[in-house]
Parts: structure tokens; C-alpha cells; sequence
């Protein structure tokens, strides 16, 4: 295999890493996963972007939002990942889904986003660098009412 194929793998293998500790809510697992100053930036759709440094910062944020689900889980719809030459950084797109159920009322809901990621290496394995969400569409699709929004550009 080639550099940029392990690099590919090893990349990979941390987006899927990072869905199965938000679904599992293993805020800790975050941690290694991104450089300790990276920015995250979140576009929910309501016209403000919030701002979160670090792997706590975005931690706390994500168990706040989903302390109100019984159930809860975190599903990677698709990824590209596109590893600069040398292997020093990548960019990448990760579009999710998120399947829930409200605590109260047991209503079922899903949300779809885009993260639009830089990745770092740290200490020979790739972390998180940058991550840019943007909220694509939310809703109940029982029945039928989604709010949809714009799919942003490439450039965060």
C-alpha cells in the first residue's frame, strides 16, 4: 500500500472513530482525536455560526444538544478524504446523519450535516485540525416536515 493509502485508512478510521464516540457519548475519546487548539465552527441553520476550541469546548457542546434524546446515534452517510502531497494535512467532507428520539414525547426526529474538515498530524497519527458543520436538513420525516437548508461551498 502506498503512504497516501495508509494515510486514507488511518483518516478514515478517525471519522468513524469520532461517530462511535458521539453516539456513545464517550466525550473523553474525543480528545486524542483533535489538536488541542482546533476551531469548530457550527452553522445549525439559524443564522449564527457558534465557535468551539478543543475537544472539550466541542465535547460539552454536543452532550448539552443531545441531553435531550433517549436515543441517540451518530451515522456517517458518506466521506472523501484528499490527502495533500507530502502527507502533512488533508481536507475532507463528511456528510452524517443523526437518528433520534426525544426523551419526552418519544417523538423520532433526524438531522443530516456537513463537516468540512482540515486534518493534522500529531505525533505521527491524524487528528481533527479545523471542522466546519454546517446543518443540511432536520426534521420528523414521519411525518413529512423537514426544515432544508443550503449545502455550503467548499471553501469554510
Amino acid at each position: 500500500m502506498t503512504e497516501d493509502a495508509f494515510d486514507y485508512l488511518a483518516i478514515t478510521r478517525l471519522q468513524a472513530a469520532y461517530g462511535d464516540a458521539v453516539t456513545r457519548q464517550a466525550w473523553d475519546e474525543l480528545v486524542p482525536m483533535f489538536l488541542p487548539d482546533c476551531p469548530v465552527y457550527l452553522d445549525l441553520g439559524n443564522g449564527s455560526i457558534v465557535e468551539k476550541i478543543g475537544p472539550v469546548a466541542i465535547g460539552a457542546f454536543i452532550a448539552e444538544a443531545i441531553a435531550r434524546f433517549e436515543f441517540f446515534e451518530f451515522t456517517i452517510v458518506n466521506a472523501t478524504v484528499d490527502v495533500h502531497p507530502g502527507g502533512s494535512h488533508a481536507k475532507g467532507r463528511l456528510y452524517i446523519c443523526e437518528l433520534r428520539q426525544e426523551r419526552e414525547g418519544h417523538r423520532f426526529t433526524t438531522a443530516y450535516g456537513l463537516y468540512r474538515d482540515t486534518y493534522g498530524k500529531a505525533d505521527g497519527r491524524w487528528c481533527f485540525a479545523r471542522r466546519d458543520y454546517s446543518s443540511l436538513a432536520r426534521g420528523a420525516p414521519a411525518d413529512g416536515t423537514m426544515d432544508v437548508f443550503p449545502i455550503p461551498g467548499d471553501a469554510p
